[in-house]
């Protein structure tokens, strides 16, 4: 009597056997994972067994040849970039510090030329000439010959105290003039129609000076044999007068 109920319930055992069987084999049990599954776990076998033969699509790889290399990533083409310019900048600064450095030579030597040229053109130590004292009796001089000239025509105002002038300074600066001629004489002598002309015209002023030179000393000779027939004239007559 005491066993009934369970034999009663002995026919769901049958039935719910069947129902875990079923569901086991409907939802089969797998391993829960915490992560993401590997790639084993996710490969299946295949159904048919014809699949397995089929190969698997290759992933496409550039070939690169023996010869060639690899492309060059950003920061090699920006390190590029960068020694480019810093050779562009290299070369324009060395061709700017050459033409700074051959500037300051012609410079230089401009300067050296000029102060050579004005220390040439001093009179020597031995001579006792003096420049400053010298240059005023010039100005002085000149300026008389504008006074004197001064109700002349334009031509006579304009050449009589240069010539004045250059003729004072030549009797009181003898050796400076000498030098400034020197100077003005190698300037001309780069122009050849220049010292061509300038060597006619001191021809011609020489001539005219010793033809000066040559007339004055006849003039003084014809004067003073004037003076001596005179005074022998008047000596005769002083004698029959006695």
């Amino acid at each position: 009597m005491a066993f009934r109920p369970l034999v009663r319930q002995l026919p769901i055992l049958p039935a719910t056997a069947a129902a875990i069987g079923g569901f086991s084999v409907l939802f089969p049990a797998t391993t829960v994972h915490a992560e993401t599954p590997s790639e084993q776990a996710l490969v299946r076998k295949p159904i048919y067994s014809d699949l397995s033969a089929i190969s698997q699509p290759r992933k496409f790889e550039p070939s690169l040849s023996p010869g060639t290399s690899s492309p060059p990533t950003p920061t090699d083409r920006l390190a590029t970039r960068i020694r480019r310019g810093r050779l562009f900048i290299h070369a324009h600064a060395k061709i700017a510090e050459d033409r700074t450095n051959s500037f300051m030579s012609n410079l230089l030597k401009q300067e050296q030329t000029i102060t050579s040229t004005i220390a040439s053109l001093a009179p020597p130590p031995q001579s006792g000439e003096r420049v400053m004292p010298g240059a005023l009796y010039v100005l002085v001089a000149s300026m008389a010959g504008s006074i004197i000239s001064r109700n002349r025509s334009i031509l006579l105002r304009a050449t009589t105290p240069a010539a004045i002038g250059i003729g004072a300074a030549y009797v009181v600066l003898p050796h400076t003039m000498q030098n400034v001629g020197n100077l003005m004489w190698s300037f001309e002598e780069k122009s050849e129609v220049v010292a061509m002309n300038h060597l006619r015209i001191r021809g011609a002023i020489i001539e005219t000076i010793k033809q000066a030179k040559i007339r004055g000393e006849k003039t003084k000779e014809w004067s003073e044999g004037m003076v001596r027939d005179g005074r022998e004239l008047v000596e005769a007559w002083v004698r029959k007068g006695n």
